[in-house]
């Protein structure tokens, strides 16, 4: 799990309110991505541990490009298309970012372990 991932899964789990619109874009991002979710399970991405890594080149002002790479909590899942195009689309609406390249990658390999206590929480798991 990347220090990025750890970090807001520590962020899920405290409450802490949403960024502003002038908050940095990686908060802003995070935040973005926790408005996706697996049309399958009631828990954010974030929060399930999907999101393994967010990168941004923000070399020219305004026009940031955002690499995301995330997983599935199964390898054949169908609805990862789905999950990848919401992910896209809801960084893509946000100010400052130009482009939006979503990878998705099955290693390492997704398990229950890598979501919050919220999450966890949320589907009866603790």
């Amino acid at each position: 799990m990347t220090e990025e991932h750890q970090n807001t899964n520590d962020q899920s789990q405290s409450g802490q309110t949403a960024p502003t619109p002038d908050a940095p874009l990686k908060d802003r991002i995070w935040d973005g991505l926790k408005e996706c979710y697996d049309p399958e399970i009631p828990v954010n991405i974030v929060d399930l541990g999907l999101v393994y890594e967010v990168s941004i080149d923000d070399s020219i002002t305004g026009e940031a490009n955002v690499f995301i790479k995330m997983t599935l909590t199964a390898p054949g899942c169908g609805m990862g298309p789905v999950i990848a195009g919401d992910v896209k689309r809801r960084v893509q609406m946000l100010s400052d970012v130009a482009n939006v390249k979503v990878d998705l990658v099955f290693e390492p390999t997704w398990n229950p372990g890598m979501m919050t206590e919220a999450a966890k929480l949320q589907l009866n798991m603790l």
